[in-house]
């Protein structure tokens, strides 16, 4: 029986709790039978051990393993062989973590990715550029599984065929993920390899406070946390302070001093976080010598004397529109839209909506 699975779906487990009780009864076994007295010998305060009784009548053990194993969950806890050894070294670990998929192996290295909800589309290509060559090495990018940059991080990295870790601030059963709209995406995490965590029982429906607890967990598994974009004030700043106390390395993408979402990670690298312009620069944070330096794709050259010569030579990484293109280009409107599809379909460009379109 997996008593400490049990034990972590009582509401007022902390972690000091756990650990009082773990070191009084040793094997949690018998907690499952102690008396009021003993739980109070163990540490615990009377009116939380009385709770716990309570608790413990309506939720007895076989009920709760048998939901877990209806959703394909199972748990590591602290002291286990199986629990992330990073996350182990962190002031303040989860003494049980909730695991739908597999956790990737203790050597293979591991990057938080962190950024607002509320991205630019500076951010989104700034992500897949640098996500994607690490991903393909076999870096497993962990990530909150928010809207936004997190889901542009997990997504690369599938798209790259890489491994990624979702960290919640919610339940993980399928029901309970949250946000809804990346219910699939946490599908699909799971099915390349990936894991979907928390240390938040089955039902665990998401708080103010869940979500700010949880980013103590990706920076806890990871050896380094990456900030893409985030204004001043942003959750994702609390992953790098977090990283910071745990002795962690932060990076950061730099960006305009006018972009209110560039504000938090151009702070950082003022106060002294590495600045990442290219995928290299975080495998030298990292220390991470035993993966291949990444290669620049070299420029092709463009024969801009032909329509997709012209655009080819007209586009880069930052958006323009379609009324831009036209006046540098001065290729007539008609000819115009069946290129750009052809392009398109290539994968020589990319429509960002709004007819702005950038290289790819």
């Amino acid at each position: 029986m997996n008593y400490q699975a049990w034990l972590a779906h009582f509401p007022k487990i902390t972690y000091s709790r756990y650990g009082r009780l773990r070191a009084y009864f040793f094997d949690l076994k018998n907690l499952y039978t102690a008396e009021l007295d003993e739980i109070v010998k163990a540490g615990i305060e009377e009116n939380i051990a009385m709770e716990f009784l309570t608790w413990r009548d309506k939720n007895p053990i076989e009920k709760i393993l048998e939901r877990m194993q209806k959703e394909n969950i199972y748990t590591v806890s602290l002291g286990e062989d199986n629990y992330p050894p990073l996350l182990a070294q962190i002031t303040d670990p989860p003494h049980t973590l909730f695991v739908r998929g597999q956790l990737p192996p203790v050597q293979q290295p591991t990057l938080g990715v962190v950024g607002t909800r509320r991205f630019t589309t500076y951010g989104k290509l700034v992500c897949e550029d640098l996500v994607t060559p690490l991903a393909a090495q076999g870096i497993v990018i962990v990530s909150g599984l928010a809207l936004g940059i997190d889901g542009i991080a997990h997504t690369a990295t599938l798209e790259a065929g890489g491994t990624t870790i979702a960290v919640l601030g919610s339940g993980i059963n399928k029901s309970c993920i949250f946000p809804s709209a990346h219910r699939t995406l946490s599908e699909k995490i799971i099915e390349q390899g990936g894991a979907v965590v928390s240390e938040y029982p089955v039902d665990f429906a998401p708080t103010q406070y869940s979500f700010p607890a949880r980013n103590r967990i990706i920076a806890g598994l990871s050896l380094g946390t990456l900030v893409i974009e985030a204004p001043a004030k942003s959750g994702a700043l609390i992953t790098a302070r977090c990283a910071l106390a745990y002795n962690r390395e932060v990076m950061c993408v730099p960006h305009a001093i006018t972009s209110p979402t560039g504000a938090g990670p151009n702070n950082l690298i003022k106060f002294g976080a590495k600045m990442v312009t290219e995928p290299n620069d975080i495998l030298e944070a990292l220390n991470l010598q035993e993966i291949k330096q990444i290669i620049p794709v070299k420029k092709e050259n463009i024969d801009i004397s032909t329509p997709e010569g012209k655009f080819l030579n007209c586009l880069t990484k930052e958006p323009k529109n379609i009324n831009q293109i036209i006046l540098e280009t001065k290729i007539e409107s008609a000819a115009m839209s069946a290129t750009l599809t052809i392009m398109e379909i290539k994968g020589q460009i990319k429509n960002l909506g709004g007819m702005n379109y950038i290289k790819k």
